[in-house]
């Protein structure tokens, strides 16, 4: 790794001492201007100097003892100081691989590179940080190599593929759908709630209480904003490449054939300017409770719905119908048996008396197609092949009208693909059809080597 990795690393220690020191002494002022008139200020300042030290010290140490290694079948990374760790990501594994640069990383020309495999929690390989270049180069290497490109073919160091840009997220549009989303509301609430609160009480104290859930507001309007602007997204052969970030700049490339889900969603304040998100599952990303993985599931923060069919169209190019944009459409804004979807029975209406005739399923050759939501307008497709296990639910009201749920199993993240409330008879043999069609699926699969040649077989 780069040698002032250390520096880049070790700042987190600081932070968390100041952050100590601030509880310790936030809450009592007093004692804290008598720490500074008395010159304990001194043994403070020693102490947060000596813990610096130590932290700084172990970093450098642990990044003299962190080495990788790049293989035509695996990653393999070892670092540890105490307890020696060595990890392996296995290169016909990978999910995704990400170019990350903090802020910090940013202005000295450093980025992490970030290998997601399918798994679970934790199986994410993380080399950082290494010069912005070599951790291009090393993207490609590994990219290029996870595709089936021997040894032999790069012994020269692989150049990136080439790519083709197809949609960015203008930050007028970011803003503007940030503000229109149900945050927003919740705020208005909050801070509605505060100034009632101080006006009934004459007093500004219990008005605090709600401080909490202001800044929990506050955090998400940023969080959407930091991490979603200067979105950019483009199409190469080693698969979807997403750019997003403001301070911390991300890179993402989820080779073709690794999304396990994808969900189309609009919510009632973005029905005016026909406005939605799309979201997806890709294995590795949402088995770790790293808050990042609510932007890295992300394939479109806000789009028209044109850029949210043609981010569909990134994953699944092929619908296996003779009118995909018709079906499409239907699933976004159409209700009852549009096109063929199968929708819940008239007597199970009273589970859901708002949507209950916007709730459907489609099967096509290529995918299952879920749609739900009156006020949220959601679409769920799921590739045949990438259905992980079925179940069917059926509750004690549901007994009584004679209905029941299929729930398609993905891998962890933000889409829960689940058909609800359809005629038990016809959810049974759903279940049953949807089983054979991802084994057959499955059978004639793009293989995990993509560009391997059959004769490397």
């Amino acid at each position: 790794m780069h040698p002032i990795t250390p520096a880049i690393k070790g700042w987190k220690v600081l932070v968390g001492v100041l952050v100590i020191a601030s509880y310790q002494f936030g809450d009592d002022l007093r004692r804290a201007i008598e720490l500074v008139e008395g010159g304990g200020w001194r043994i403070v300042l020693g102490v947060i100097t000596a813990v610096v030290v130590v932290g700084f010290g172990y970093s450098a140490l642990a990044w003299r003892m962190t080495r990788y290694a790049v293989t035509d079948e695996a990653v393999h990374l070892q670092q540890g100081v105490l307890f020696r760790q060595q990890r392996q990501a296995r290169l016909d594994r990978l999910q995704a691989v990400d170019v990350v640069q903090p802020l910090l990383a940013r202005l000295t020309g450093l980025a992490e590179l970030r290998l997601e495999v399918a798994g679970g929690s934790g199986s994410a390989v993380s080399l950082a940080f290494l010069r912005e270049p070599e951790a291009e180069a090393v993207r490609a290497e590994l990219l290029a190599r996870a595709a089936g490109v021997r040894r032999a073919e790069s012994e020269v160091q692989a150049p990136a593929a080439p790519e083709q840009p197809l949609f960015e997220v203008p930050m007028g549009r970011l803003v503007a759908a940030t503000l229109r989303s149900a945050a927003t509301v919740g705020l208005v609430v909050v801070v509605i709630a505060m100034i009632v609160i101080a006006v009934v009480s004459r007093d500004l104290g219990p008005a605090f209480v709600l401080v909490p859930g202001l800044l929990g507001f506050v955090g998400f309007f940023w969080t959407r904003f930091n991490r979603g602007a200067n979105f950019r997204a483009a199409i190469s052969p080693d698969g979807i490449r997403l750019r997003h970030g403001l301070t911390e700049a991300r890179a993402q490339t989820v080779p073709p054939g690794r999304v396990q889900a994808l969900s189309i969603t609009q919510g009632p304040l973005w029905r005016g300017p026909d406005w939605w998100r799309v979201e997806m599952n890709v294995a590795g990303y949402g088995g770790s409770s790293d808050s990042d993985h609510a932007t890295e599931n992300v394939l479109l923060p806000v789009g028209t719905r044109d850029e949210a069919v043609l981010a569909l169209w990134l994953v699944l190019p092929d619908l296996g119908v003779p009118d995909p944009r018709a079906v499409v459409e239907a699933g976004l804004s159409g209700a009852g048996g549009d096109v063929g979807y199968t929708t819940m029975p008239r007597r199970g209406r009273w589970l859901d008396l708002l949507a209950w005739r916007r709730r459907g399923v489609l099967v096509t050759d290529r995918a299952l197609l879920i749609r739900s939501g009156r006020f949220v307008r959601r679409l769920v497709v799921v590739p045949h092949e990438r259905t992980q296990s079925l179940a069917l639910q059926q509750g004690p009201i549901q007994r009584r009208l004679r209905v029941a749920s299929m729930v398609v199993h993905s891998t962890p993240g933000p889409v829960s693909p689940t058909v609800d409330h359809l005629d038990e008879h016809v959810a049974a043999r759903l279940l049953a059809e949807q089983a054979d069609r991802a084994r057959t699926a499955r059978k004639v699969a793009t293989p995990e080597q993509w560009m391997r040649r059959p004769e490397d077989a």
